[in-house]
C-alpha cells in the first residue's frame, strides 16, 4: 500500500501518536513493508465504504405476515434475466415481540404457505406471487420414488431444476428430500428421499449445483444426536445415477478452534454453530467454493467462511473468512472475474452489506454499505445475482427503522436491491 493510502487509514498526528512521534515514523513504514509482505488482506482495513448507486424495491409485503429466509427457501438462476425465488411466509401478530420470536412464529396456527416468485428482468420487476409453487404436479413424474424413476434426465438442461429441502431442519431428526422440476419451475415431481448413507440425520437447505460432467451435487447437513454438532457434506447423482449418495464432509469433524462453543440454554437456531449453510459454487477454473455461515449468536455475532475444492467436490480446504460479522453470504462469480459476497448485517446498525475478492476469494476487500436502516436484528438471508449491465442484484428479507410498525423492529417482509460495487 502506498503512503498515500496509508496516510488514508492513520494520519499522521495518529501515527505519532501510536509510535511516540516523527522519530519513530520510519518504525512504522519498516512495518508496514512487512505487512505488504506478509499478505494482500490489508486492503480490508479500510473502513467500510456507503455505495451510493442503489436502488431499493419493496418486493412483497403483508402487515400480517412475517416473511423471510430466502436464502434457504429455494433460489434458481435461469439465465438470460429470470430469475426464481421461494419464501416462507408466517401470518403473524405484531403485538409484541414474542408474537414474531423465532421459536414462536407458528405456534399459533395463524397458517404459513410458500411463495414463489419470478422476475424476468434481472430483478427489477417480480411477479405477483404464486402459492405453494411445488403443488403444482408434472405428471410426467407421477409414482416416482428414486431418482432412477426419473432417467434418462439432463441436468446440463437449462429448463431441469432440483429443489431440495428437509423435515425437522437442523435437528438430529432431520430427513432430506429432492424434487426436480423440468420446465423452470412451473410443475414439479414427488418428493424423492435422499438416503442416509449411514449418516445420523440430513438436513438441507435447497443448495444445488450441476458440475460439468452432469453429475448433480447437493450441500447437505448431518446433525449429531446433542443437536450442536453439525457437519456440511456433498451428495451426488451421476449421470443415470439411481439416487443421490454421500461423497465427502467439507469441514473437520470438529472444530478445533472451537470457535462456536459455550454453555447455551437456548434452542439450536440461536446458539452456537461453526459450519452451516453449505452453498457450492463454480468459479470459471474449474475451483470450486464452499460458503459456510458461523455463528455464536444468530441476532449478529456470525460471520461467513469460504472452503476450496480443487478435485471437483472430492476434497477441501478452508481458504478464507470473508468478514467480521454477517451471514449467510450469497456468492456472485461475476463476468470480469471478480467475486462479490452478499450479506446480512445483523449489528447495529443493521442492513445489507457485501465484500469484493479479486483473487478467487482467498482475499477480501473493505466492507461495503449497500443499507443500514434496518430495524433490527431480523433480516438479511440474501440470495444474489449480476445483472445484465455489471451491476449486482439482490433479494432478501428485510425491517425497516422507520416502519410506522415497531416490534422489535418493523413488519418483516421482502425486498430487493441494485447497486454498482464501483
Amino acid at each position: 500500500m502506498s503512503e498515500q493510502g496509508w496516510g488514508a487509514l492513520f494520519p499522521l498526528s495518529r501515527r505519532k501518536a501510536l509510535l511516540g512521534g516523527s522519530v519513530a515514523t520510519g518504525l512504522l513504514w519498516s512495518s508496514v513493508a512487512r505487512a505488504q509482505a506478509v499478505g494482500k488482506t490489508i486492503r480490508s482495513y479500510l473502513p467500510p465504504r456507503r455505495l451510493t448507486d442503489v436502488e431499493h424495491m419493496v418486493v412483497y409485503r403483508r402487515e400480517d405476515e412475517m416473511v423471510g429466509w430466502p436464502h434457504v427457501m429455494g433460489y434458481w438462476n435461469l439465465g438470460n434475466g429470470e430469475l426464481l425465488q421461494q419464501v416462507n411466509s408466517i401470518t403473524t401478530r405484531y403485538g409484541n415481540s414474542d408474537d414474531i420470536s423465532h421459536d414462536n412464529l407458528g405456534r399459533e396456527g395463524l397458517g404459513s404457505r410458500m411463495l414463489s416468485l419470478r422476475s424476468m428482468d434481472y430483478g427489477r420487476t417480480w411477479s405477483e406471487p404464486v402459492t405453494n409453487m411445488m403443488a403444482n404436479a408434472d405428471r410426467s413424474q407421477a409414482g416416482a420414488e428414486t431418482m432412477a424413476d426419473l432417467q434418462p434426465i439432463d441436468f446440463l438442461d437449462p429448463d431441469t431444476i432440483i429443489a431440495n429441502s428437509s423435515s425437522g431442519f437442523g435437528s438430529p431428526e432431520g430427513r432430506t428430500s429432492v424434487r426436480v422440476s423440468k420446465d423452470r419451475g412451473y410443475s414439479w415431481g414427488p418428493a424423492i428421499a435422499v438416503p442416509l448413507d449411514a449418516l445420523h440425520s440430513l438436513s438441507g437447505m435447497n443448495s444445488v449445483l450441476i458440475r460439468p460432467d452432469g453429475t448433480a451435487l447437493i450441500w447437505l447437513m448431518e446433525v449429531g444426536t446433542s443437536g450442536w454438532d453439525r457437519h456440511p457434506c456433498v451428495y451426488a447423482l451421476p449421470p443415470g445415477g439411481h439416487n443421490f449418495h454421500f461423497t465427502t464432509f467439507i469441514t473437520p469433524k470438529v472444530d478445533p478452534y472451537g470457535a462456536a462453543d459455550g454453555d447455551y440454554s437456548s434452542s439450536f437456531r440461536f446458539g452456537g454453530h461453526r459450519w452451516f449453510y453449505p452453498r457450492g459454487y463454480l468459479l470459471p477454473s474449474g475451483r470450486m467454493l464452499c460458503v459456510l455461515r458461523s455463528q455464536r449468536d444468530p441476532r449478529g455475532i456470525m460471520w461467513t467462511e469460504v472452503y476450496a475444492s480443487d478435485d471437483g467436490s472430492r476434497t477441501w480446504r478452508f481458504l478464507s473468512r470473508v468478514n467480521d460479522f454477517g451471514a449467510p453470504g450469497s456468492l456472485v462469480v461475476m463476468r470480469d472475474g471478480r467475486l462479490v459476497m452478499v450479506y446480512g448485517y445483523r449489528l447495529m446498525p443493521s442492513g445489507i452489506r457485501a465484500k469484493v475478492s479479486e483473487d478467487g476469494g482467498e482475499t477480501w476487500g473493505r466492507e461495503l454499505i449497500v443499507r443500514d436502516d434496518g430495524g433490527s436484528w431480523d433480516l438479511g438471508y440474501p440470495n444474489a445475482w449480476e445483472t445484465d449491465d455489471g451491476k449486482i442484484g439482490a433479494l432478501y428479507y428485510f425491517n425497516s427503522k422507520d416502519d410506522p410498525v415497531q416490534v422489535n423492529g418493523g413488519v418483516r417482509h421482502i425486498q430487493r436491491s441494485i447497486f454498482s460495487i464501483d
